[in-house]
């Protein structure tokens, strides 16, 4: 009877009938995926064999019955990935795993900064202290305690609702749309038990807007509930159908105070202590592992740029240095790190600049509007910052030109001149030669006078054009060009003289505009 084939009551795959129960315990309850399982890849120890009956008829594939899981059995298995890291963690020891990853909270106590989302009067705060998750997009820079959110929900659901809730952890950048369906048809199984299912998706901006799709029905109806992480703008990464089911929240920075916080919990857990310089250290029953002072700390938060995890791994990373992995506490004494162990470990500031992400569009904006107020140090330090970020100097040039015009324009024509020179400079020299030259020319714009003028009377021409009512007025015949006898004939270029405007006597703009002055602001141009 081997050979016979049965159909899997959850993936509807086809599978013989010797591994079809091995296959449906796991299909079911470890949520692992099933599209390239062989029969080699089943065991028959599987814990949930208790929950699958199954009976066998001769000349007929097998019937399987299935009874409602047992909820202690589910809620020690959170996810697969999470299965992962145990194992990993088993075979490998702690010392394998990144400090940043071992010093992920799981409870709102542990939870360092955003207070402005997390705080007891905040919606989100309220809703997860009752158990309840909404649809949100977590939206923040590298390190700002996004993952870290999400594991405190991991642990909500796994030791607060009595296994009611499932919690599925997924990253955009390994995992495709047939996983994400996969975990989809099994929620949509625990449904029919009364369990939900929450599904983490990092990185969810790497799943183009058609792959987003996949979401839109089931987060609709209600057969899971997502949680996406994100370090783009959802507003232009992320489908609109998809956000308008999911509520934005946007995570910030973390402060300095909070990357000590941070960096003090994790030199406990490391068996080290903190000490300032002017204060002896207290005597202990066990020596510490390691010393380090607290201005070395402070250091460490202020140049990781509110990235917890760059804070966190250069902190790693002298320990490891200086210490042994294998040495739990030294035999000749605890080790110093000092200041410049740490600067060996994180060799320049850390910035976040993305070149072609939601960073480069408000660090150029920041130095068009310091330009446009006459700040030159702010002016010079936005430039600056977009430099050393390794943006492209032609790019700057390009947009100081704009500058020049939109914002300076006839106070000081000069300008544009000097714009233009320095991009082409740019083009020719490159970087890191043109990068005086990028500062001079802002540092001209910045200092010269400046006038809207030419942009917002160009801008009333356009809404004159893009709003005037019915056809756009004729060119009037005195304007006109007669290249033919026929087109003198019809009084093409009848009474055009060369003379200025006042001298004239004639009118320049089609009879239905003649009153309107785009270089008029106190005008209504529509009247």
């Amino acid at each position: 009877m081997s050979d016979n084939k049965v159909s899997c009551p959850i993936c509807s795959k086809e599978f013989s009938s010797a591994v079809i129960e091995s296959h449906a315990s796991k299909c079911l309850f470890l949520n692992e995926s099933v599209s390239k399982e062989s029969s080699s890849s089943f065991r028959d120890e599987s814990p949930a064999r208790k929950h699958i009956k199954l009976s066998h008829n001769k000349g007929s594939k097998n019937d399987i019955k299935m009874t409602k899981p047992d909820t202690d059995f589910q809620s020690s298995n959170i996810s697969s990935n999470s299965n992962a890291d145990k194992e990993v963690k088993k075979i490998f020891g702690k010392g394998h795993v990144p400090l940043a990853e071992r010093m992920r909270p799981t409870t709102f106590s542990g939870y360092i900064g955003q207070s402005h989302i997390l705080g007891p009067s905040t919606i989100l705060y309220q809703l997860l202290n009752k158990n309840e998750i909404p649809n949100v997009i977590l939206w923040g820079p590298p390190g700002c305690g996004k993952t870290s959110l999400a594991n405190v929900i991991a642990h909500i659901c796994k030791n607060k609702t009595n296994g009611r809730i499932r919690y599925v952890k997924l990253s955009a950048a390994m995992a495709n749309v047939n996983e994400v369906k996969e975990v989809i048809t099994v929620a949509s199984n625990e449904l029919k038990f009364n369990r939900r299912t929450v599904v983490f998706l990092d990185e969810i901006h790497r799943f183009n807007k058609m792959q987003q799709d996949v979401f839109l029905p089931h987060v609709e109806s209600g057969t899971i509930t997502l949680i996406g992480a994100t370090t783009e703008n959802p507003s232009f990464s992320l489908n609109s159908a998809l956000l308008s089911r999911c509520r934005v929240i946007v995570l910030e920075k973390l402060s300095a105070s909070n990357l000590i916080s941070i960096l003090t919990k994790a030199v406990d857990s490391l068996n080290g202590i903190i000490y300032n310089s002017n204060q002896a250290l207290k005597n202990s029953e066990q020596l510490p592992k390691f010393i380090i002072d607290k201005p070395t700390i402070e250091w460490l938060a202020e140049t990781s740029d509110g990235d917890a995890r760059i804070a966190l791994g250069g902190l790693e990373l002298a320990v490891q240095c200086k210490i042994s992995s294998d040495e739990e506490f030294p035999e000749k004494g605890p080790v110093t790190i000092t200041l410049d162990d740490i600067k060996e470990s994180l060799k320049k500031s850390h910035m976040l600049y993305d070149k072609k992400g939601e960073q480069h569009y408000d660090t150029i904006s920041a130095l068009h509007k310091s330009v446009r107020a006459s700040d030159e140090n702010a002016s010079l330090y936005w430039l600056t910052r977009m430099m050393l970020g390794g943006e492209d100097p032609v790019y700057i040039a390009r947009r100081l030109v704009r500058m020049a015009c939109e914002d300076i324009g006839l106070e000081d024509p000069k300008a544009l001149g000097i714009a233009v020179h320095t991009m082409h400079a740019c083009k020719m020299i490159g970087m890191p030669e043109c990068d005086v030259l990028l500062a001079q020319c802002t540092t001209y714009l910045a200092r010269a006078p400046k006038s809207r003028l030419m942009e917002d009377a160009f801008r009333a021409a356009q809404k004159v054009i893009t709003e005037y009512k019915g056809p756009q007025p004729g060119v009037p015949l005195h304007l006109r060009n007669a290249p033919t006898k026929l087109m003198k004939n019809l009084g093409y270029g009848k009474g055009y003289n060369m003379k200025n405007r006042e001298e004239s006597g004639l009118n320049y703009l089609p009879k239905e505009l003649e009153n309107v002055s785009f270089f008029d602001c106190d005008e209504d141009y529509m009247t």
